[in-house]
């Protein structure tokens, strides 16, 4: 017994502390405090960042291109004897040789011009630099756009389970006067099932938007790092933000110079013609200068041999032309060329789809905040409805296919008005992400 006492302890103290460890943790976020969130934590944004700073060093190997080549050696070797020959390679006589010989040198080199090819090399590393920045700030705009949108969805959800959970209790109470009327003998069995089957509905209506809830959620935690067992609760202040956009205008002019994807283009074909400069360099002469010192022993170019060091020492200017380079680099220009025509085309083809995507989010925004005062009206049309034919109803004067006609359009004006403010933050960031400023 005790054996068996033991052993349910340690069993209950586990699944109590498992379940203790898998406890949801409920917290009220902001717009703003998810944003930071995903900023600081989003792992698809750790690793553009991680391509920013292996640009950055990139720019730095490039830089060692303006140093010097300097290069040490030294040997140390074993001399054998030398072996003195004839013509027909008969042996004429042994020379003795000093047979510990080494040998040590200084040599450093520097490019002092090659057609600006280092400078522009340099500038290929500050561009690419810049074009990982540009890829992260519009990471960072992808981001924001996903984790705003994944909470206003959010937000809708909970807007709707409250709406269907309301609605749960309103059938409920049908329910409880059908079944009055039923047992008075004043209304078929049918009518009952009816109104059965429509709070199932709306039973198995919560169970859905619950997994929903459950899958955004998920998305969210994953989205801004968090520990997995939080549950996000937006937060009820955010419809009071009361969002207003400026004219078209404005944000065709800032969508046009100022994206994100239009300065990506602008560096882009600034890189190209870099690499354009870079490539007619090929065709200019290469001049540099060079120093050298040589420590050597033993001395071999004299007879006898000496076992003494031999110093030498050089300095000068070298210059060097590749010939081929006259009638290999045109087909290399040629291409760059048309690099550079390419970014133009593009960055001119971007520029058309932005103001295209501007426009229709711009007219979206317009459409959500006119649907509100429509889907208000439509509210409170529906719930006087409602009030009506439930009157009729309960005096035997409608049907229950009325009552749930009236009903049903009561729930789906009731969830598009609870989500009309929610659509126009929407339709408000969207704006913001297309022009590129969120």
């Amino acid at each position: 017994m005790n054996y068996i006492r033991h052993t349910i302890s340690i069993i209950l103290v586990f699944v109590y502390g498992f379940g203790f460890s898998q406890e949801e943790n409920s917290k009220t976020y902001t717009i703003d405090e998810i944003v930071q969130l995903a900023l600081e934590n989003n792992q698809k944004l750790k690793v553009s960042k991680k391509s920013v700073d292996i640009a950055k060093q990139q720019t730095e190997v490039y830089k060692q291109l303006q140093l010097p080549n300097l290069s040490v050696g030294a040997t140390a070797m074993y001399l054998g004897d030398i072996e003195i020959l004839d013509t027909d390679f008969s042996k004429l006589q042994t020379v003795d040789m000093p047979h510990f010989g080494n040998n040590f040198s200084i040599q450093a080199q520097q490019l002092l011009y090659k057609g600006n090819a280092i400078n522009n090399t340099i500038k290929v590393g500050n561009l690419q630099e810049e074009l990982a920045n540009l890829s992260l700030e519009n990471d960072e705009i992808g981001i924001k756009s996903l984790v705003i949108s994944n909470y206003l969805n959010l937000y809708k959800l909970y807007n709707q389970k409250q709406v269907f959970q309301e609605n749960i209790k309103l059938a409920q109470r049908r329910i409880d006067n059908v079944t009055s009327f039923y047992n008075q003998g004043m209304v078929t069995r049918n009518e009952v099932i009816r109104g059965d089957l429509l709070l199932a509905s709306l039973n198995q209506a919560i169970v859905t938007i619950d997994n929903n809830i459950l899958i955004l959620n998920n998305q969210l935690v994953i989205a801004l790092g968090l520990p997995a067992n939080t549950k996000i609760i937006p937060d009820e202040e955010t419809l009071k933000l009361n969002p207003a956009l400026q004219n078209i205008e404005t944000y065709q002019d800032e969508v046009a110079t100022n994206h994100p994807l239009i300065r990506t283009m602008d560096t882009q074909k600034e890189l190209a013609e870099t690499s354009l400069n870079i490539t007619k360099a090929d065709k200019l002469p290469i001049l540099a200068g060079f120093a050298g010192y040589n420590m050597q022993r033993p001395l071999t170019n004299s007879f006898p041999i000496n076992d003494v060091y031999f110093n030498s020492w050089q300095v000068g200017v070298s210059l060097t032309y590749n010939i081929e380079s006259l009638y290999k680099n045109k087909a290399k220009e040629s291409l760059n060329k048309l690099k550079v025509e390419q970014v133009t085309e593009a960055k001119t083809l971007t520029q058309q789809n932005l103001q295209v995507a501007t426009q229709a989010a711009y007219l979206k925004y317009n459409e959500a905040v006119s649907q509100k005062t429509t889907y208000l009206e439509s509210k409170r049309l529906a719930e006087e409805n409602y009030k009506i034919i439930e009157k009729k109803y309960l005096n035997q004067l409608a049907l229950i296919t009325e009552m749930l006609d009236a009903s049903n359009s009561k729930l789906e004006a009731e969830l598009q008005y609870v989500n009309s403010e929610i659509n126009i933050l929407q339709a408000y960031y969207n704006v913001l992400k297309t022009v590129g400023t969120l």
